[in-house]
């Protein structure tokens, strides 16, 4: 997320908005875009096969229950443009350019430009990653699928920042998850 926040700066279609508290703002609600899973059972967050159409379901809800939990636990936060971009970070996260994510269907700039730059991030992330139901997809075709979604699922400025890092990607990826031998 971070690396995609230094790579708008210089990016002229961003500066407008990239000042110190936006980029600040938006880094430490990263971490919470997925807060809403603490209401998602276990069952389905850890089943090690595909799920199935009703989980899959109850898996999307965390991304609206996610804006609730942010809303209710901050709601007394002195700094209400750190609450409402923690709340967009974690409701948005899974909408697609194209309309065609949830919870609400929201398409191109629709989508608050921190939930697209978290979009990116947590998609490769998750792919790039073993998780308890895959093993990790290898780096190339992880960077395959932000390109194939590009304009469809993700921002295409967004993305094309993204894949143009892909040596600083891979470095942090490599530093953060040394291989296990």
């Amino acid at each position: 997320m971070d690396l995609i926040l230094r790579k708008m700066r210089h990016d002229k279609r961003y500066t407008h908005i990239l000042n110190k508290d936006y980029l600040t703002d938006v880094s430490n609600a990263a971490p919470l875009h997925d807060i809403g899973k603490i209401s998602t059972p276990d069952s389905i967050l850890q089943k090690p096969g595909k799920l199935t159409d009703q989980e899959y379901a109850i898996m999307k809800e965390h991304a609206a229950k996610g804006g609730e939990i942010i809303q209710t636990a901050f709601h007394n936060l002195k700094d209400p443009e750190f609450r409402r971009i923690a709340y967009e970070v974690a409701r948005y996260h899974h909408e697609k350019y194209n309309c065609k994510g949830y919870p609400d269907g929201l398409s191109g700039e629709q989508i608050p430009l921190h939930a697209r730059i978290m979009a990116i991030a947590d998609v490769f992330d998750a792919v790039s990653q073993k998780r308890c139901y895959r093993d990790a997809i290898p780096l190339e075709e992880s960077f395959a699928i932000i390109e194939k979604g590009s304009g469809t699922d993700f921002d295409p400025n967004l993305a094309r920042l993204f894949l143009d890092a892909r040596e600083d990607v891979t470095q942090i990826v490599q530093e953060s998850f040394p291989p296990v031998s």
